[in-house]
């Protein structure tokens, strides 16, 4: 099955030319247009298509502009930029933002990176993307033809599974650290099967910059999960990869290993449920589902999820100190002008008493403290009481209703952004909050959230049978 699915995944003489011509051509360009600003740039292709480990249905090209360590950091977002953006005058072009912004052009229908950095000693790193030549250097002599084969094996298998890509959406494997997976464990079902086996904190070192001194791993690097980078021992290749996607990986290792499936590398397109369907399950579920429909400021995808991750961790938390209990929770964007935040609870309205334990007796100071603040107040219904050697007291809760909770949080948030953790590129003021059917409007319409939704509602990984 390996060997069919190798086959498809690899590009043929035909595909080759095509993205090398571009990408040489690409290369021309943009040290034409560096010529005419006076800048000396070193360009060159780097990423998969320069290690040839890039799959046949999804070539991109990473060219870079190694430039002189004496220009000044702002340079790469302006004059960098502007040579990036008039080498492909013509074609789409997006402006993206790693560590500083580059260029992310669409010519002839294959996606291309245009990324500068600086040309500098090995370790004298002044942005982040100065190592991207470095890993290239290093991985290329090493990966011969087998290994490339193993490396799209494995990245195919990665995508399937949805734990691809580094950026902040995914929070999954890079390609460089696939490509090390596979220089240290040899083959793509070697890294399966050591996966399957995984251990409760695992490191690769493939040079052994640590050898033999593994407790100054763990003090430098906190992952469950550490690479260390061949080529600068002080960064941890695998630091992007969250904890859940690390954890999908070794359930679908070991799901594979048991019974391969193709699946695991073109899994099924999701079909979302038709609405009438849609409404049966919502109804018959007997949860709350909460939708946060938020209008995303016009930014770049890195910095639209980082916020949503944080705003999904805040609310969630707004959720929780007021006793609503979360079941899951999902955070989708159309990349473009809005978002949705998912929370699903186990109740709409909470009961309007709260049975709230104060401290047990025998700590006299702080009973006399919890006596003082309930006796009497507005808020308490029955009480203070003993119970179990502790002082009680039944309190009227200050928000039983989740929807107004979160209305009410997003309203005050607009105007204490500094305190509640929620950022501007994304509109709260304008949010709204809405139940179970209620989202059926925006459902019916909208492809992409459909499908996300239908995905959230079955739960279970696609590759699980």
């Amino acid at each position: 099955m390996c060997k069919g699915i190798l086959e498809k995944v690899t590009p043929d003489r035909k595909q080759r030319k095509r993205v090398l011509h571009l990408a040489d051509e690409l290369v021309n360009k943009v040290t034409l247009e560096a010529e005419k600003e006076g800048i000396d740039a070193e360009v060159r292709i780097e990423g998969s298509v320069a290690k040839d480990t890039w799959l046949s249905e999804e070539p991109d090209i990473d060219i870079f502009m190694r430039v002189p360590s004496t220009l000044p950091r702002e340079t790469l977002g302006t004059i960098c930029l502007r040579i990036a953006r008039k080498a492909t005058h013509g074609s789409e072009q997006v402006e993206r933002f790693a560590e500083h912004p580059y260029l992310e052009v669409t010519a002839n229908g294959i996606r291309v990176n245009i990324v500068p950095c600086y040309r500098v000693r090995q370790g004298s790193w002044i942005s982040a993307t100065d190592r991207t030549p470095f890993h290239t250097d290093y991985a290329k002599p090493l990966l011969n033809e087998s290994l490339r084969g193993e490396v799209r094996l494995l990245k195919r298998f990665m995508k399937g599974i949805s734990v691809y890509g580094a950026e902040i959406k995914v929070g999954g494997f890079s390609g460089y650290l696939c490509e090390l997976l596979i220089l240290h464990y040899g083959s793509f079902a070697g890294v399966l099967k050591a996966m399957a086996n995984w251990q409760e904190q695992r490191i690769i070192d493939i040079e052994g910059h640590y050898r033999e001194r593994e407790e100054e791993v763990r003090m430098i690097f906190e992952e469950p999960f550490v690479v260390v980078d061949p080529i600068d021992k002080g960064r941890n290749v695998a630091a992007a990869v969250r904890k859940e996607k690390l954890d999908e990986l070794i359930t679908a290792s070991r799901e594979f290993l048991k019974e391969p499936s193709q699946l695991f590398f073109y899994p099924e397109t999701t079909r979302p449920l038709d609405t009438s369907r849609l409404v049966n399950v919502l109804r018959t579920r007997g949860s709350t589902l909460v939708f946060v429909k938020l209008e995303n400021a016009s930014t770049i995808p890195d910095i639209l999820w980082g916020q949503l991750y944080k705003s999904q961790r805040f609310l969630r938390k707004i959720l929780q100190q007021h006793d609503f209990r979360i079941i899951r929770d999902m955070a989708w964007s159309s990349g473009e002008d809005i978002s949705i935040l998912t929370f699903e609870v186990e109740q709409h309205i909470l009961p309007l008493v709260k049975k709230h334990w104060g401290p047990p007796i025998t700590k006299q100071a702080d009973c006399r403290k919890f006596l003082e603040k309930h006796i009497g107040a507005s808020q308490t219904l029955s009480g203070p009481y003993i119970e179990d050697g502790r002082w009680v007291v039944e309190t009227r809760r200050k928000q039983p209703d989740v929807v107004k909770l979160l209305t009410r949080t997003l309203r005050i948030d607009k105007k204490h952004t500094d305190l509640t953790g929620l950022y501007p590129q994304i509109s709260f003021s304008d949010s709204e909050v809405l139940i179970n059917e209620e989202v059926m409007e925006f459902y019916s319409i909208n492809q992409g959230f459909a499908m996300a939704l239908t995905e959230y509602l079955r739960g279970k990984p696609i590759w699980l049978r």
